[in-house]
């Protein structure tokens, strides 16, 4: 039986669950592949800890050039994450001729285009199903089963860590701060929570998707992104009576010839699907021009979902190689020649519905102000919510609006802050209304 050599950059969580999907699988995998998958060797800097699980004497180094230098691996995975030693390691497998195989989503983010043109060059390929939703099948389903329609737009709950914190938030009405803490105690969050919690981890899934779905390279640097800090329990009490969940969402769409594309908290109305996501669950909903809306949901990371995602790009490379074949489905959807940049349109010229919340003093006048400031900038209330008075003491007024573009927003919140009734900074959730 043929064998197909593999080594393997980075021996921590996901790499743990790869090394146990080869020992614990391997039997299915070669009545599935009709070859034989050889973990060859494992390269970590730390190879002294325990894992859980057992590697034949000499797999496990600590040298990543002897695995990229090693004339008979096939396939290197790269689980290392972040940009760099991960950049070069990658340059220099496809530059040696070896299939890439990544869960990294930064990287391809910030350096997709150099990486996928290095592979080409050197007639090899690289995937990565790993870096979008773990162990959902997102950016295989659009470059195979989906890749004949052409899409309008893309909304992904795409950061597990945020969808907890966000989720109990509004089932237990807990803060912020507690729940991050809960997350970091559970494993859930990281001790560094910032890359979740800010939205920088959605907006590098969000670039891959952007590029998939609408055949552009998006410069990572362009995609307004906004974190759930800002998020209290009263805003989700709030957007319930209004009938909306609170979600971080990463948003791509095509619109007169450009891109949105943006990460923030965005309220959603209860009835659409992305509403019943929960806890560290990720979704993905696609709109095709032929098949109408899709949405896929499941474990977006995790040990296992993430293995799995990485394992069935290894096969995928392994039935290349076996019959002798060059890539035939480009690993972002397009081929690399036809992938174009069209221009990202700039977060004040969005057109959005908006919740806004005031604190303001308790006096008479302070409402019809507040209206007329945001009727100057063209903005128009759809709905309101005001709690009882507390006469001499500060109270929130709670108001949805129609459609209105997002430099009359902030111009209209700038000019009601400074007033002498406003109490606190005014806060703005966006609203998606149109979500099949």
């Amino acid at each position: 039986m043929k064998e197909i050599k593999v080594g393997l950059l980075g021996f921590g969580t996901i790499g743990t669950g790869v090394v146990r999907m080869f020992q614990q699988n391997a039997e299915v995998i070669s009545q599935r592949l009709g070859a034989k998958l050889v973990l060859a060797a494992v390269a970590d800097l730390d190879v002294t800890s325990e894992r859980g699980v057992t590697l034949e004497q000499g797999v496990l180094i600590d040298d990543a050039d002897a695995v990229l230098s090693n004339p008979d691996i096939d396939i290197v995975i790269e689980l290392i994450g972040g940009y760099e030693p991960a950049r070069t390691f990658v340059l220099k497998a496809l530059e040696n001729g070896k299939h890439v195989v990544t869960a990294n989503k930064a990287l391809m983010a910030l350096y997709g285009k150099e990486l996928l043109e290095t592979a080409e060059k050197n007639g090899v390929s690289i995937l990565l199903e790993a870096a979008v939703g773990g162990g959902i099948p997102v950016l295989s389903s659009i470059r195979e089963n989906l890749c004949a329609n052409t899409f309008s737009d893309v909304f992904g709950i795409l950061n597990g860590t945020c969808n907890y914190i966000l989720t109990r938030m509004t089932e237990n009405g807990e803060d912020f701060s507690d729940v991050l803490s809960d997350a970091q105690e559970l494993g859930y969050a990281e001790a560094d929570p910032t890359f979740d919690v800010e939205g920088i981890d959605t907006a590098h899934k969000l670039s891959i998707l952007i590029t998939m779905c609408f055949g552009t390279w998006v410069d990572f640097e362009s995609i307004y992104t906004e974190g759930i800090t800002r998020i209290t329990s009263l805003d989700i009490q709030f957007a319930c009576q209004f009938g909306y969940q609170i979600k971080l969402l990463a948003i791509g769409k095509k619109v007169d010839g450009a891109i949105e594309a943006r990460v923030h908290p965005t309220m959603i109305p209860n009835t659409y699907p992305l509403s019943g996501v929960r806890g560290v669950l990720n979704a993905v909903r696609l709109m095709g021009d032929f098949v109408g809306p899709v949405m896929l949901d499941g474990s977006g990371a995790g040990m296992d979902a993430t293995a799995s995602a990485v394992m069935g790009d290894v096969m995928s490379l392994s039935r290349q190689i076996i019959s002798e074949s060059k890539q035939m489905t480009p690993p972002l959807n397009y081929q690399t020649e036809n992938i174009t940049t069209l221009p990202v349109r700039a977060m004040e010229d969005v057109c959005s519905q908006y919740y806004i919340r005031f604190m303001v003093e308790d006096r008479p006048g302070v409402l019809a102000q507040i209206s007329t400031i945001l009727g100057g900038q063209d903005i128009s209330i759809s709905s309101m919510i005001q709690p009882e008075r507390q006469l001499g003491g500060c109270v929130p007024i709670v108001l949805m609006t129609h459609d209105a573009k997002e430099n009359n927003v902030r111009t209209a919140l700038e000019t009601i802050d400074a007033l002498e009734t406003s109490k606190e900074p005014s806060l703005f959730i966006r609203i998606e209304n149109e979500l099949a």
